[in-house]
């Protein structure tokens, strides 16, 4: 009996939903259905085997095991019958149970040596130096020859948002000054909240887009994808006061909290892509589509020929069957904004009485720590305590739920119920990223202490203490083929640059040393990998900007939170762009955090402290002094 894994809802539909092939593989197989949200550990080290094997990767991921666990035969998809020269998955299993049955040995001989030339594939780190200028120069290069300059992002179809990237422009433009770091990030910031990919009645971004000009996408929502994204939207607000990024931001905000917010506070997986068409069948896109009749079907024949021209929709349609994807085409200015402002109130109600797509309701951590950052920063930005208040929500149910009593993380939870899956390093990194990000916004250093324990574990059991590398799995977690580790951004900032984002953020507030020599250890593999595979380390590259800029430790001090003079000097400090800064506002000569400690009140006025590795500036109490600093190449 063999195990397989089997990920894909195309594949379980015809495959395992097919009773002769369902009863072939319970007679013969081992079935397991892997969910790579639960265990991406598991996930990793299966699809860098197939890769090693193939040359390429991608799901469905199908793949043959002894019962040692170790791959030998694999694939992506297989069809239910032969097709275009692949052969069908009913073929497939037969051969492998044929191998299995007479030929064993060779096959266990095949199987022993992928794993052990797995465990050949460790990443050479060498405790190498971080990236200077020249590899972030470098870095910038290679995105400008990847850049689309007629459409925005990067490469072809499918494209997908390049949130980590954007994050490392709009960083390396707030050090050097790069205009075309700048205008790559603006571009491709307008070009998507245009496109189809933005869903331009109920705010947030779909997975990707099949299309080069982010027009047609595929329509189901992340978590990973918005709460980064709100990030991006409201850091470029930031730095160049965009009323469009200020617009997407809040409405990706408002998106999270009215949408993937549960009952228990923290925030679900995703939105399906598909739904009910109101045939009974369920069909990609079928809640977000549109079509000129069905517009003036709601509004009127005026309004409806007003919004389909206002949205792009057309005759023919951009999607399937006539129908079209909500797109802004033309300048808004060009329109009544009163008049389409109701219009989209109009259209919003009655898709709101269309059959809602599913939502997965799990839970992840990593992702929650993210979306945490982004609405803790959002809300105080934009002045909105109720987006803090969803950030600080989440934030509790992660201590509640997800840390048990030796401060380790469970990767997953329901219905406030904890899953059985043990946190990975992205884990750790992520909900600590989002801990330091609403300690800055809400002066509680309580948010400082979790991080400084989720950092610990970093430390202590996803890190190699002799080269400073990273892995992915904790030294005492379950042992798979072989330990996975990866400092690549997917979806998400990789666990690797993750981790020594927050550790280098941690040793910003505390000036703990080993934080920061831990951080820059880790920042080696963005130097070998940045100047060559820039779209694919762009979080780490980020990193590296704040390391480069110091990162700025800004502490704020008053004679108490609730001061006036004191929040707007506050605010002022979040608003500052200095890539990677660190906030801790106290009151004067408090212990919560180690960067007020000690520090006074100027003239019995409330201060700001601008320090480099707790080397202060001169105080200021003049807000306008505090952005010039803040803002000082």
């Amino acid at each position: 009996m063999l195990p397989v894994i089997h990920w894909c809802h195309v594949m379980a539909h015809e495959s395992f939903e097919d009773r002769a092939t369902a009863d072939y593989l319970n007679e013969h197989f081992v079935s397991v259905k892997v969910d790579r949200e639960e265990r991406p550990d598991v996930d990793a080290v299966y699809m860098e085997a197939v890769q090693a094997a193939t040359g390429q990767g991608g799901w469905p991921m199908t793949v043959f095991l002894t019962p040692d666990a170790e791959p030998f035969y694999f694939g992506t998809y297989f069809p239910p019958a032969p097709r275009h020269g692949m052969p069908s998955f009913r073929q497939v299993l037969e051969g492998v149970r044929q191998a299995w049955d007479t030929r064993r040995d060779e096959v266990s001989e095949v199987a022993g040596k992928i794993v052990r030339d797995l465990a050949q594939r460790e990443i050479s780190h060498q405790a190498a130096q971080p990236p200077g200028e020249q590899e972030l120069a470098q870095a910038l290069l290679g995105l400008t020859r990847e850049y689309d300059p007629q459409r925005g992002g990067f490469g072809g179809a499918p494209k997908f948002p390049p949130s980590m990237v954007l994050e490392f422009l709009l960083r390396h433009h707030a050090r050097t000054g790069a205009e075309g770091a700048l205008q790559m990030a603006q571009d491709t910031c307008e070009r998507m909240a245009r496109g189809g990919i933005y869903d331009q009645l109920g705010g947030g971004f779909a997975r990707y887009s099949v299309d080069r000009d982010w027009i047609v996408p595929h329509f189901e929502k992340m978590l990973y994808d918005n709460a980064l994204l709100c990030r991006v939207y409201a850091h470029l607000w930031r730095a160049t006061g965009s009323d469009l990024a200020r617009r997407v931001a809040l409405e990706t905000a408002d998106f999270l909290v009215g949408e993937l917010r549960t009952d228990e506070g923290g925030f679900a997986s995703a939105l399906d892509a598909d739904s009910d068409d109101g045939s009974g069948r369920h069909v990609e896109g079928a809640y977000y589509v549109w079509t000129p009749e069905r517009l003036r079907a709601v509004l009127g024949d005026a309004d409806g020929d007003l919004a389909a021209q206002y949205y792009g929709v057309t005759d023919e349609g951009t999607f399937e069957h006539g129908q079209s994807v909500l797109q802004l085409p033309q300048q808004e200015t060009l329109f009544d904004a009163e008049k389409i402002a109701s219009v989209q109130q109009r259209l919003l109600r009655e898709r709101r009485q269309r059959p809602a797509p599913g939502r997965d309701d799990k839970v992840v951590a990593a992702w929650n720590g993210l979306a945490v950052a982004a609405l803790a920063e959002t809300g105080a930005y934009f002045d909105r305590p109720d987006l803090i208040e969803a950030a600080l929500g989440a934030a509790d149910l992660l201590v509640r739920v997800h840390l048990d009593e030796h401060a380790r993380l469970a990767r997953t939870s329901k219905d406030g119920r904890v899953g059985p899956n043990a946190g990975v390093l992205e884990d750790y990194a992520d909900v600590a990223e989002g801990f330091l990000a609403l300690a800055s916004v809400t002066g509680e250093g309580v948010w400082l202490d979790f991080a400084g324990l989720l950092l610990d574990h970093v430390l202590a059991r996803f890190t190699d203490p002799g080269t400073g590398a990273l892995y992915d799995t904790a030294a005492d977690a379950e042992q798979l083929i072989r330990r996975p580790q990866d400092p690549t951004d997917n979806a998400t900032p990789s666990g690797w640059t993750a981790a020594a984002g927050a550790l280098l953020s941690y040793a910003a507030h505390t000036g703990s040393e080993p934080h920061r020599t831990a951080a820059e250890r880790a920042l080696g593999v963005v130097k070998a990998l940045g100047p060559r595979v820039p779209r694919f380390i762009g979080w780490g590259l980020a990193v590296a900007e704040a390391l480069l800029d110091g990162p700025k430790e800004i502490a704020v001090v008053g004679p108490d939170l609730a001061d006036e003079k004191t929040t707007a000097l506050h605010r002022t400090a979040l608003l500052g762009t200095a890539p990677g800064a660190v906030v801790a506002m106290g009151a004067a000569e408090s212990d919560e955090f180690p960067l007020v400690a000690g520090r006074p009140l100027v003239g019995g006025q409330p201060a700001v402290y601008v320090c480099r590795n707790f080397t202060c500036d001169a105080p200021t109490t003049d807000p306008e002094r505090l952005r010039a600093l803040l803002n000082d190449r």
